[in-house]
Parts: structure tokens; C-alpha cells; sequence
């Protein structure tokens, strides 16, 4: 059977996870005890579980390798101290960083228009251009999202009308049932009011009959 390529990453599932970590060590540890005997190696292992448990394994002490690790460790560090060419690189690289940094900061304080006694016509005339070049952005960027609000105003504004038209056809079919009467009550005063003009416009305007006689 041909066994596939485990890929190294974590294993999500706990219950492979824990058993390809029990599997592992018991092998991790045979490796050490046949590499001690086989090669008369001093070899110490330190393995922690995931749950926190210990597992180790030491061909003589485990105590002792660890002290011969950290005087090895040290005389190491002391027989290889870091040269005088890396600290001349690291000299020059901090250096040209703080002078970056100083042009930044010029540069930052003209364009907020400070410091510009020393500078000549020519860079007046670039800081000029780039500044307008800023603003022109600037303002591209502000039309932008002036039209994404009107856009989502006018959307907002459609939301509301198509509201607005569903409460006025409800409002419209509340009140439709008593328009009859209303109509009806608006009718009759200007029925009298037509009688009463008919009545008054039949009245005799000029002399008294009995006058017209006698002339």
C-alpha cells in the first residue's frame, strides 16, 4: 500500500491529532535511544505535549547535558563576538535612516508651509505643482463621493416615494368610503344658496308701481 504525502500543517481533528502525536514520539524517542547507542552520542530530548505532560529522554543526565549546553552556548557567543565590518554596517544603515527621516520631516513641514525661506524659485514652483496636484486628487476623491451620496439619496428618494404612494392608496381607500356623505353635506348648502340667489334676483328693482300709475 502506498502511503500519500502528509502535508505539514496542523491537524484540526483532536482525536488524529493526539494519536499521530503519541505515534510520532514513541518513534521520535526510539530515534534517540538508537542514535545514543549506535554512535556513543550524548543525546538529550525534551518533548511537551499539547496538553502540557512531559516526555524526555537522556542517554546520561539530563541535567548534566543541559549545563554543558549553556556553557557551550556561552563560550560561543564569547569566542565570536560580532565583528567590526557588521558593526560598521550597522552604523551606516542607522545613519542613513535618521537622514531619511530628517528629510522627511522637511519635507512634511513645507508642505505645510513652513520653512520656506531657504528654499529657491524652482522648488517653490515644484512644491507649487505638487500641492496642486494634491488638491486636484483631493477634490476628484470629494466629487466621488459626493455622487455615491447623491446616488444613495436618490435611492433613499425612491424608497420614500414608493412608500409615500402605498400610505396615500390606503389613505385614499379609508377615506373614499365616506366621501359620499361629505359630498352630499358640501351639496346642499349651495342647493339653498342657489334658491336664495333665484328668490332675490326676482325682486323688482325701480319706482313703485303705484307712483308709476299716478305719473
Amino acid at each position: 500500500m502506498v502511503r500519500g504525502k502528509t502535508q505539514m500543517r496542523r491537524i484540526e481533528n483532536a482525536t488524529s491529532r493526539q494519536v499521530t502525536f503519541s505515534k510520532r514520539r514513541n518513534g521520535l524517542l526510539k530515534k534517540a535511544f538508537e542514535l545514543s547507542v549506535l554512535c556513543d552520542a550524548e543525546v538529550a530530548l525534551i518533548i511537551f505535549s499539547p496538553r502540557g505532560k512531559l516526555h524526555e529522554f537522556a542517554s546520561s543526565s539530563m541535567h548534566e547535558t543541559i549545563q554543558r549546553y549553556q556553557k557551550h552556548t556561552k563560550d560561543s557567543q564569547a569566542n565570536h563576538p560580532p565583528s567590526e565590518h557588521t558593526m560598521q554596517n550597522l552604523k551606516h544603515e542607522a545613519a542613513a535612516m535618521m537622514k531619511k527621516i530628517e528629510q522627511l520631516e522637511t519635507a512634511k513641514r513645507k508642505l505645510l508651509g513652513e520653512g520656506l525661506g531657504s528654499c529657491t524659485i524652482e522648488e517653490l514652483q515644484q512644491l507649487e505643482q505638487q500641492l496642486e496636484r494634491s488638491v486636484t486628487t483631493i477634490r476628484g476623491r470629494k466629487m466621488q463621493v459626493y455622487k455615491q451620496q447623491i446616488e444613495r439619496l436618490k435611492e433613499k428618494e425612491k424608497a420614500l416615494c414608493a412608500e409615500n404612494a402605498m400610505l396615500c392608496d390606503k389613505f385614499g381607500l379609508q377615506t373614499w368610503s365616506g366621501a359620499g356623505s361629505n359630498e352630499e353635506r358640501a351639496v346642499a348648502p349651495s342647493a339653498e344658496i342657489s334658491e336664495v340667489s333665484d328668490v332675490e334676483t326676482e325682486l323688482f328693482i325701480g319706482l313703485p308701481e303705484t307712483r308709476h300709475k299716478r305719473h
